[in-house]
């Protein structure tokens, strides 16, 4: 099963960082004018998505010179380009998802992105929005978080209460805790080495990774 990375048409604040996230065999999926960090890059996408207003004519001419099979929908339609990319690569039954330039620009753009993760076929894949300084996802039963010591990391519930909370590997621990979505306790929390581990008993609770420099 192929590791698929989705371009998304948000920013990536450090190409290089973004370049350290793909794998010589992902299959590379475009969501519209995220072609232009897939081309950045020097990749070749494997399919470009959506109805194409925010790429521009020479990244265009760019993806045909390539033969990017482009599958073009119209501006009025219910998705956003994301999210037809996400069914896309559901489609092509991955063993995980990385979202690249799904963060930053426009908050409703960033806020949507992020609500599509919470979609239950994609809880077996781990799916991430990720752009090699930030990484977001959701924590559904136990997940980890790989870095250094220093990162932050945040816990925010998503939906209502998580409860059963028990974090390792973070300066301020939790101990089969509840968080609450009107209440800030799970923010800038600090890794003390390479990985920190978390589990709860119910809930949906969205974690959020800043790399530090």
């Amino acid at each position: 099963m192929p590791r698929i990375l989705i371009f998304a048409n948000g920013l990536v604040p450090d190409l290089e960082k973004a370049r350290a996230l793909v794998k010589p065999d992902d299959v590379l999926i475009c969501a519209d004018g995220g072609a232009r960090h897939a081309l950045a890059l020097g990749l070749t996408p494997h399919l470009a998505i959506g109805d194409m207003d925010s790429a521009t004519k020479d990244e265009m001419r760019e993806l045909k010179k390539a033969n990017v099979p482009i599958e073009l929908y119209p501006r009025d339609k219910n998705e956003t380009d994301m999210e037809l990319a996400l069914q896309r690569a559901l489609e092509r039954n991955p063993s995980s998802i990385i979202v690249i330039g799904a963060l930053g620009g426009r908050l409703d753009q960033t806020l949507g992105n992020i609500a599509l993760l919470s979609d239950s076929r994609l809880s077996v894949l781990d799916p991430r929005l990720d752009d090699g300084v930030e990484e977001v996802f959701f924590c559904r039963g136990r997940s980890k978080v790989e870095g250094r010591s220093g990162d932050l990391v945040s816990l925010i519930p998503w939906r209502g209460n998580v409860e059963g909370i028990r974090t390792e590997g973070l300066k301020w621990p939790l101990r089969a805790e509840t968080l609450h979505p009107e209440k800030t306790r799970g923010i800038s929390n600090e890794m003390i080495g390479d990985v920190a581990a978390i589990q709860i008993e119910s809930g949906l609770l969205l974690v959020i990774h800043r790399r530090q420099e």
